[in-house]
């Protein structure tokens, strides 16, 4: 099966709150203990489009095998060169090689928007997406131990960034 690297539509939705829904019950990548609702990713959806931030998809025949996006990082206009982006895969599509496809397509999207540093905020104790983003270029620049709960125990949190346009000033 061959796939494609899109734009998220709204139909896809449905979708990408499956995958939400997967990584929330079974995963420490959301640290989040409640399934949400369509109408959450819905509003999620719009709220992306209104600031002009991209939601890609992989697809297939099958129907979405994964998504990326970013957001901001913090609500203050300091920050807003800087956003946070999550990638979430399909559980049956793990490990086939989509989440560096589509992160490579996100970096590459925040360049387009003139972003200037990624964030990404990983659960510790998730070798294989801290290795994705060491591949991608990201570096750590801090951990947290004990920050989260989840599944009846504590939860480190590492940070990661990635400089998007070294040597860019500043606008």
């Amino acid at each position: 099966m061959s796939h494609e690297i899109r734009d998220a539509l709204l139909s896809d939705v449905p979708g990408i709150l499956d995958i939400y829904n997967d990584a929330v019950r079974n995963t420490t990548a959301i640290w989040n203990e409640t399934p949400v609702d369509l109408a959450n990713r819905q509003a999620w959806f719009d709220a992306r489009a209104q600031q002009g931030y991209p939601i890609l998809v992989a697809v297939d025949e099958s129907g979405v095998l994964g998504y990326a996006s970013f957001g901001d990082w913090r609500p203050f206009e300091g920050f807003r060169l800087t956003v946070e982006h999550s990638v979430y895969i399909r559980g049956d599509q793990r490990g086939k090689g989509l989440g560096p496809v589509l992160m490579a397509a996100l970096v590459e999207r925040a360049r387009e928007c003139g972003k200037h540093v990624m964030v990404a905020a990983i659960e510790s104790g998730n070798a294989a997406s801290v290795r994705l983003h060491e591949r991608l270029g990201f570096v750590v620049t801090g951990q947290m131990p004990q920050v989260g709960v989840k599944f009846g125990r504590w939860l480190d949190l590492t940070f990661m960034q990635l400089v998007l346009n070294p040597g860019a000033e500043p606008s």
